[in-house]
């Protein structure tokens, strides 16, 4: 009898499923679908399609992206918080992420910090600021007293409310006390393109998206938002080192899963995300877009978003930036 009871609850764990460990071994058995909550174009989608066409090609099944754009990436988030816990639903994203649980509060159908397990970050993705070559200045300083000259008459870009754009310039707003307007548009593409054609005058784009057209002269970058110079635009200096000290915001892109999604199967994407942001044609074309490769193991991707979502809830406290 006992004999016979051991061997329905080996039947049973067959059908209803494996321990963790067989199913990381096993895993993935089918198509792993990779929401990506921008509009294709921006640095989220070059980077998030970069990264998991080699974990197709390494793991042996399509991991296929799903571009979900709209209200700062919350929509396609919301479609990965409702999704079984099992990586077959995971979420490339930007720190725009933990900045929405305090732009958007209870308007947001999920909990940032507990619906969601950090798999692992991709790039750092520094921001630059931006002008249309028609406003009349060539740095961060000229910038400022022009709008302090100008104000509440000069727009600027961002990939939506709540996005690290949009965060950026609230940031030199409230450091450098100048009055300038925010027109939200829905990705990093779309707000580059308005920027482009003039619609606005300025804005923080991440330096791999308007790279090209800083080159071409279509656009002018004033400063980095980060601490550190940029390969990719050498002699543009820093925002903290160009009349306003102590400036720092530095984004990026990372990997995300539903909370309860197994440790095994966390653990196994990340050290496959690693493997991929060490090929040498994913580090150069990586660095091609202005963005620098940063693996990390998954306890310490979740202490950066523990990090920065209380570094973002202060900022935005302290600049009063909210949806619009």
């Amino acid at each position: 009898m006992k004999q016979a009871l051991s061997m329905a609850g080996i039947a049973l764990a067959t059908v209803f499923g494996a321990p963790p460990e067989a199913q990381a071994q096993n895993y993935p058995s089918r198509v792993v679908r990779v929401v990506i909550p921008w509009p294709a174009g921006g640095s989220n989608d070059v980077v998030g399609r970069m990264v998991m066409q080699k974990l197709s090609e390494t793991l042996g099944q399509q991991f296929v992206v799903d571009n979900r754009g709209g209200a700062s990436g919350s929509i396609g988030a919301d479609v990965v918080a409702k999704a079984a816990p099992d990586g077959y639903t995971i979420m490339v994203h930007s720190t725009t992420h933990v900045g929405n649980a305090h732009i958007y509060g209870k308007k947001l159908a999920y909990d940032t910090m507990k619906d969601f397990t950090g798999v692992g970050m991709l790039s750092a993705q520094p921001g630059v600021l931006t002008v249309h070559p028609s406003l009349p200045v060539k740095t961060t300083r000229e910038f400022i007293a022009l709008a302090k000259s100008r104000p509440g008459q000069i727009n600027y870009s961002s990939s939506g409310n709540g996005s690290a754009p949009h965060l950026q310039m609230a940031l030199l707003i409230s450091m450098s006390g100048i009055n300038i307007v925010h027109v939200p548009y829905k990705g990093g593409a779309p707000q580059v393109t308005a920027l482009m054609a003039g619609e606005t005058q300025a804005s923080f784009a991440t330096v791999g998206t308007v790279i090209h057209h800083i080159r071409n002269g279509k656009l002018r970058p004033l400063g980095l938002g980060s601490t550190k110079p940029s390969k990719a635009l050498p002699g543009v200096p820093t925002i903290a080192a160009s009349g306003v000290p102590g400036y720092d915001m530095s984004p990026w892109i990372g990997v995300f899963a539903p909370a309860g999604t197994p440790k095994p199967v966390i653990d196994k994407l990340n050290s496959e995300i690693n493997k991929a942001l060490a090929l040498p044609d994913v580090v150069k074309n990586l660095e091609n877009q202005a963005l620098d490769p940063s693996p990390s193991t998954v306890d310490q991707f979740n202490a950066t978003l523990k990090a920065d979502y209380e570094k973002y809830g202060k900022l935005i406290k302290l600049t009063g930036a909210k949806v619009e």
